[in-house]
């Protein structure tokens, strides 16, 4: 039987394909093993010692992957940044990590030379991929060094930070454990079993950013078990049904929203692609409207299969099958992983009652880096909280309410944005929308939705009063929104994920000068 394992099947398969990039080139596993090593030894050349932190502000390129393999297996921290962040937002993750090497596209030059001068980082250690003035080319980092593998090998960590869409983004740090790169390698396998991923017969089309937590975790297992990975750095719904019939892609990591649009393509585009060939769609980080989903099952078979998990780890699954059962779970608590739901008091609630979800980490024990208080405010019994809140059913089943920090109290009432989000993206016009609390006087919040229309479609007062009258038919009263708003597009993460935090200090802001207005009125 074949190894499983980056650098076993290196060696044991050189010529089979390992990527495929953006720009639909093929490197295969054998080049890309001489290339880790030649990164993984210009590392150590630079001085870089076990312990040590690389940062990247990378799109979708070979140059992740090789940076991410060679600090895998000489026992290095490597730090990805979200590479829509602000020079001053780059700058603070750059410093709290203790980077002492920083790789960065030239497409970000200008969001990390800021960071770069902000915090004093030492020039002579950061390398471009392509040019950034003052930097090294990336090629510095490894054309005078030895493609053999590395001596004294062993597992370094990512240490990845939350989105930061509640605050500052937070760094996820685990201790190093000192094992063998290959065996960790094979640990690294383990997720994909679960999501029954079959070794060495797999295309992985990698649709979201290789930073993130998910899009990156599932490439690295399915790199691990031999499949090829299919590089996309710009996300578009006819290239995704293009590069599945082209490359015979197997598995893929989808959100919510890439649903919407591949949904919302006309039927001839739809029906002029195979994609046969799909067996596994791994999707979560947002939620999503049931008879969407549904939709999604009956066009592409049985074969999505949804997640709950974070960047510190934990998490709950459900095939098609079972969540055709149970429409709307999330699923089950994975193997190795303890999931609970508690009150204000962090006492365990019974099944079908609200809370918070706390859960175990299964990936072993983390910090919050240089944030003590964080780490132990969310923690209960063993546990972590991400401050989602949902519920277990009578059968353990996960079901998701919204996050905490995005629940609108109205009059006392608790109102869940998520619900009513996926109830107005049934609406035939809406292509997206966000749904957030703003300050109101005698209710203490109302409900604000934003909204942005299918292309070819005008805002105007009928259409809101359309999504109010579709809203009334599928909501109670309490939850309608009081305000909607249109937009040409919404603060979206790559990874679905909606930047509410700007929508709602707008809003805010907003109302505060209203009313300060007002005052002024009345004086």
């Amino acid at each position: 039987m074949s190894s499983v394992g980056f650098w076993s099947i290196a060696q044991e398969n050189p010529d089979r394909v390992a990527l495929v990039t953006v720009e639909e080139d093929k490197i295969t596993f054998g080049e890309l093993f001489k290339r880790v090593n030649q990164v993984a030894n210009g590392l150590r050349q630079l001085g870089l010692k076990e312990g040590d932190s690389v940062a990247l502000l990378l799109a979708n390129a070979p140059a992740y992957i090789e940076v991410f393999l060679a600090t895998q297996q000489i026992g290095l921290y490597m730090t990805p940044i979200n590479y829509h962040l602000t020079g001053p937002e780059v700058a603070y993750i750059l410093e709290n990590c203790e980077a002492k090497v920083f790789v960065v596209g030239e497409d970000h030059a200008e969001a990390a030379l800021k960071a770069v001068d902000e915090v004093g980082f030492d020039k002579s250690n950061c390398f471009s991929v392509g040019e950034i003035e003052g930097f090294k080319p990336y090629s510095k980092l490894y054309e005078s060094a030895s493609d053999e593998l590395p001596t004294d090998r062993t597992s370094g960590q990512l240490m990845l930070y939350t989105s930061g869409t509640t605050g500052r983004p937070k760094g996820v740090r685990r201790p190093l454990e000192g094992a063998d790169p290959d065996q960790s390698a094979m640990l690294a396998t383990l997720m994909g079993a679960l999501f029954e991923l079959k070794p060495h017969e797999g295309v992985h089309l990698v649709t979201g950013p290789l930073y993130h937590a998910a899009p990156g975790g599932f490439a690295n297992g399915s790199l691990h078990m031999g499949h090829t990975l299919v590089l996309v750095n710009k996300w578009d719904p006819e290239d995704t049904l293009r590069l599945i019939e082209k490359y015979k892609v197997t598995v893929s990591h989808c959100v919510p929203t890439m649903f919407y649009r591949l949904q919302n393509l006309p039927q001839e585009t739809k029906d002029k692609y195979d994609i046969a060939s799909l067996e596994c769609i791994i999707h979560g980080a947002a939620p999503i409207a049931v008879e969407r989903k549904k939709a999604m099952i009956d066009w592409w078979g049985p074969v999505l299969v949804e997640y709950y998990g974070a960047t510190e780890g934990g998490g709950a699954i459900a095939t098609s099958e079972n969540w055709l059962k149970k429409p709307g779970t999330v699923g089950v608590p994975w193997p190795g992983c303890q999931l609970n739901i508690l009150d204000a008091d962090k006492n365990k609630l019974p099944a079908n009652e609200v809370g918070t979800i706390y859960m175990s980490s299964m990936i072993g024990e983390f910090e919050y880096y240089k944030d003590k208080g964080k780490t132990e405010k969310n923690r209960a019994h063993g546990l972590f909280t991400v401050g989602d809140v949902g519920y277990l059913d009578d059968e353990g089943w996960l079901f998701l309410c919204d996050r905490d920090s995005d629940l609108i109290i109205a009059g006392g009432v608790n109102i869940y944005p998520a619900e009513i989000e996926k109830t107005l993206i049934l609406h035939e016009k809406v292509e997206d929308v966000a749904v957030f609390g703003v300050p109101n006087d005698d209710w203490g919040e109302s409900v604000q939705a934003v909204v942005q229309l299918k292309l070819g479609v005008q805002p105007s007062e009928a259409i809101k009063e359309e999504l109010l009258d579709f809203a009334k038919e599928r909501l109670a009263k309490f939850k309608l929104p009081r305000g909607i708003d249109f937009s040409e597009s919404l603060p979206r993460l790559d990874t679905g994920k909606l930047y509410k935090r700007y929508l709602r200090d707008e809003y805010a802001e907003r109302a505060k000068q209203e009313k300060e207005k007002a005052d002024l009125a009345d004086a």
